[in-house]
């Protein structure tokens, strides 16, 4: 298991799922982490969970719509733990299921306000944070060997279509766009920046669309060469290795957790 002790991570909707998961992967791996989640109820029992593996642990509402949110949470980070060595930008909506003419511009802007401007506007926040302690170690010590880690949780439908989905597939492309984009940018200052792209993985938000309609768990299971639909906890491991110290050469990459279903 990757050692992140002293290091801090900060996960948007971390109170379920992927980010639940992924805070307690970090939590057993000694980091400091800090929960922003828009539920106060699951970020805190996020956090209970973590405290009790005795890992220190922050949480902070956030609504990542909303950019003074965001950045509200990184400073309360910095205030807690004085630095931000690994952010994870998870918090998402799954949105309306149903045909392309049937989504409305409601559901399409709300989207994107969160699946694509809470990765944006917090890879902006987060970079920033990440260059100042960049320059601050390089005045004191006349060079800066500290790097950051961003990932980004897009989806296995940011690489293909989903049908009954395209608000949704449209915010997880747009979210590979941004990672491949920013990582090009930022890899001469050492902050590796990359996605992980899930296939359906079980969550309070999947475990409700699966029941919408009469024999569509097993028709999304079908499409899945393993058979089967993801666990959190295999996502969380792919993200931890991203963001480790054995990661020392991949950057801007859409790591694709399938299944096999994009192999053929």
């Amino acid at each position: 298991m990757s050692d992140f002790t002293k290091q801090v991570a900060f996960i948007t909707g971390a109170g379920s799922g992927i980010g639940r998961a992924t805070a307690l992967a970090f939590a057993k791996a000694k980091a400091r982490v800090v929960v922003a989640e828009i539920n106060e109820t699951n970020g805190q029992e996020t956090v209970k969970q973590m405290e009790q593996l005795g890992a220190e642990a922050l949480f902070v509402r956030c609504d990542v719509a909303d950019p003074a949110q965001i950045e509200f949470a990184i400073r309360q980070t910095i205030k807690a733990f004085d630095r931000l060595d690994i952010a994870i930008n998870n918090a998402g909506i799954g949105g309306k299921y149903g045909r392309f003419v049937e989504q409305t511009p409601d559901d399409f802007n709300q989207m994107m306000a969160v699946n694509v401007g809470g990765v944006f506007y917090g890879m902006q926040i987060q970079i920033r944070q990440m260059l100042a302690q960049q320059a601050a170690e390089k005045s004191r010590a006349g060079r800066s060997m500290t790097s950051g880690k961003i990932v980004n949780v897009s989806s296995i439908a940011g690489v293909r279509g989903m049908p009954m989905g395209a608000p949704y597939s449209a915010a997880k492309h747009a979210v590979i766009g941004l990672t491949k984009t920013a990582a090009l940018e930022y890899v001469r200052q050492n902050i590796h920046i990359n996605a992980v792209c899930p296939v359906y993985t079980h969550s309070t938000m999947f475990d409700e669309l699966i029941t919408t309609a009469p024999g569509l768990e097993e028709r999304m299971r079908r499409m899945i060469p393993m058979g089967r639909f993801g666990q959190p906890e295999e996502i969380a491991q792919t993200i931890l290795w991203l963001c480790s110290t054995e990661n020392t050469f991949c950057t801007g990459q859409a790591i694709q957790l399938d299944g096999g279903m994009t192999a053929g």
